[in-house]
């Protein structure tokens, strides 16, 4: 029963609204579904060199798979796609961006400069933790919606990126700015891409004489000719912007000894943490998960398990000590009233925080043995 193929037979039909444009290996058309009153995008696979079709068919079916691993909101949503390997041919149904190209976009909204290009780090970081490269990064590629909000688009040349060989620069592009000396030694990786997103928002910058955008320094070490003089990923991108953001926050004295007294029950309840094991990264749910725990012990002196505190900041396997009064309730009301009434940066530093100290603790890849008082989740 398990191998048996169902079949879709209904067939699904659009209101064809406009051509978008025409590229080397298909065309892009706006389409309307009138029973969700939706508006999408359809890219139809189909080279000017019809001799090319069969031989280029596998990249197209590698863009599908490239925008099924991506899921982030500065990146462009696929909903569904169509193959025809009969006919080599086949169509991908994203969403549909209202606005404009990025060098577009910024020339009427300078002001916007800041907000985009931490969305287009954001995009792209999102791209380098699934291992993505996209290769073809141009400002007709990302896009900025009337709402101001940035996707990037056309993943015809990605490549997911996994072991050393996936680096080398298979793609001979007409580049619109000059290539950095990776090229020399045939290579493309993140920081090749570092180096592209950087030259493009150097390029508008000076074109449009925008003088308010904050980060020069950092996007000059984005823009290095040289691999080795240039900022390495959008991880390092990411925090150095984060850094800059985080200056002018202030802790109060209350505040500290808050922090300090949970943070430190919090390391004192964790033993060991697996390899795999993540870090809740959203700070909203962190504290849905705090609040919802406080509610469920809130008549109690302390909370009856270590783990029940520890489970709201961690998403996989871990050991925690299984003694008792560690965390007090009115410690953890304390600490759930003091992160309520912080800004959402603010948030964010106290949680990063907690995390940097939760990386001090030993990883694990296997159970540990002779653990009496520690009890594996």
């Amino acid at each position: 029963m398990k191998d048996n193929i169902i079949k879709f037979l209904k067939s699904k039909d659009f209101l064809m609204l406009e051509e978008l444009g025409r590229g080397a290996c298909g065309k892009t058309v706006k389409l309307y579904d009138e029973v969700i009153k939706e508006t999408f995008v359809c890219k139809k696979y189909e080279p000017f060199n019809s001799e090319q079709k069969e031989e280029l068919f596998g990249n197209f079916i590698q863009e599908i798979k490239l925008l099924y691993l991506l899921n982030h909101k500065n990146v462009v949503r696929v909903f569904t796609y169509y193959i025809y390997p009969e006919y080599h041919t086949g169509y991908i149904l994203m969403e549909y961006v209202e606005g404009l190209d990025i060098e577009n976009y910024l020339i009427n909204n300078p002001q916007n400069i800041n907000e985009i290009f931490s969305q287009c780090v954001s995009g792209f970081l999102h791209l380098e933790k699934c291992k993505v490269l996209h290769r073809d990064i141009r400002p007709l590629n990302i896009l900025v919606s009337k709402d101001c909000e940035l996707k990037i688009i056309d993943f015809g040349f990605g490549k997911k990126a996994i072991q050393a060989s996936d680096f080398d620069k298979s793609i001979s592009l007409n580049w619109w700015c000059e290539p950095p000396s990776d090229f020399v030694k045939e290579q493309y990786d993140f920081r090749t891409e570092v180096y592209f997103v950087g030259k493009l928002f150097e390029k508008i910058i000076k074109e449009q004489n925008i003088g308010v955008f904050k980060y020069p320094g950092l996007l000059n070490k984005m823009c290095q000719i040289e691999p080795a003089n240039r900022i390495h990923s959008f991880a390092e991108v990411s925090r150095a912007l984060n850094e800059d953001k985080f200056l002018g926050v202030a802790f109060n004295e209350n505040e500290l000894s808050i922090y300090r007294k949970f943070s430190q029950n919090l390391d004192n309840a964790v033993s060991k943490i697996e390899t795999n094991c993540s870090f809740l990264n959203d700070s909203e749910l962190i504290q849905k998960k705090l609040e919802d725990l406080y509610r469920n012990v809130m008549l109690e002196e302390y909370v009856p398990s270590n783990n029940l505190v520890a489970k709201c900041f961690l998403n996989g396997q871990y050991y925690y000590y299984n003694k008792k009064n560690i965390f007090s309730v009115s410690e953890l009301k304390s600490f759930i009233e003091f992160t309520r009434s912080c800004s959402k940066d603010k948030k964010n530093i106290i949680i990063n925080n907690l995390f940097t100290r939760l990386d001090t603790i030993e990883r694990y890849s296997e159970p540990p043995l002779g653990y009496n008082d520690d009890v594996p989740f």
